[in-house]
């Protein structure tokens, strides 16, 4: 039986309260990127003290991180329904390497994969700085006109980019930004030469960013890893000079790490 008369001749659940409220808090997870120990409690219902017990034995296990207050989820707890993704795969093995990156460039660093005109962050490394550039994980940014966009453009074959980008919404969200169907499909073929992409101020006035390829299985394309910062930390010579090199030795670790995938 799954419930029993308590002493005043009503019923009592046998349930366990103490799952149920680990339970409702892991659901909170599926709706946000990251949650306070406050929201936890207003999530279960419960005092802020049971909350946090509960996230920290979710740290324990492995199916959350700390990140500041806020705890965040890691793919243990997003495989709980089912067979992890690849995006999911790949951010686990990606996010200790783009921690050593950040720690030595002092600048964040972030991956991202293609998702049909854009680029779609899935693990990021974030630099202590009192304003942050704002790109998030799980986070989307139009391919042509981004770093890691043209880097993840560039491993498409030429009818695929063609149509891409016929059928992408192109504004012009700078005085910078290449707009022009020409113009960004010949910035994509040199991204392919070179080896990697700047995107500078044509996302957003004041940022710069850096990004460089991942290879999987058969040299293609998995990924864009990128540094971002803003205008006046970090000129375009610098970055080529400096984070360069830095950034492909660390697309080069991760590469190796998923070279069969």
């Amino acid at each position: 039986m799954s419930i029993e008369q308590d002493e005043a001749g009503g019923h009592r659940s046998e349930g366990m309260g103490g799952l149920a409220k680990g339970l409702a808090i892991i659901e909170a997870f599926s709706i946000r990127e990251a949650i306070s120990v406050a929201d936890a409690a207003r999530a279960a219902a419960a005092s802020r003290a049971a909350a946090r017990r509960c996230l920290l034995t979710l740290e324990e296990l492995g199916y959350v991180e700390r990140a500041g207050r806020d705890f965040r989820p890691l793919p243990r707890l997003r495989s709980l329904g089912g067979k992890i993704s690849l995006d999911d795969r790949l951010a686990h093995v990606a996010q200790p390497i783009l921690d050593r990156a950040r720690d030595e460039l002092g600048e964040s660093v972030s991956l991202a994969v293609l998702k049909g005109d854009r680029s779609y962050f899935i693990a990021r490394a974030e630099a202590e700085h009192i304003v942050s550039t704002g790109v998030r994980v799980r986070a989307y940014l139009p391919a042509y006109c981004s770093a890691t966009g043209r880097v993840l453009l560039s491993g498409l074959p030429e009818a695929d980019l063609a149509d891409r980008l016929k059928q992408a919404d192109r504004p012009k969200r700078t005085a910078r930004t290449l707009t022009s169907t020409a113009a960004i499909a010949a910035e994509i073929r040199e991204t392919a030469k070179r080896g990697f992409a700047v995107s500078d101020e044509e996302l957003e006035l004041g940022l710069r960013s850096l990004a460089v390829p991942v290879y999987g299985k058969d040299r293609r394309i998995l990924a864009a890893l990128s540094v971002s910062a803003f205008s006046a930390r970090v000129t375009v010579s610098e970055f080529k000079k400096a984070f360069l090199p830095k950034l492909q030795s660390t697309a080069q670790s991760l590469s190796a790490a998923v070279a069969e995938w």
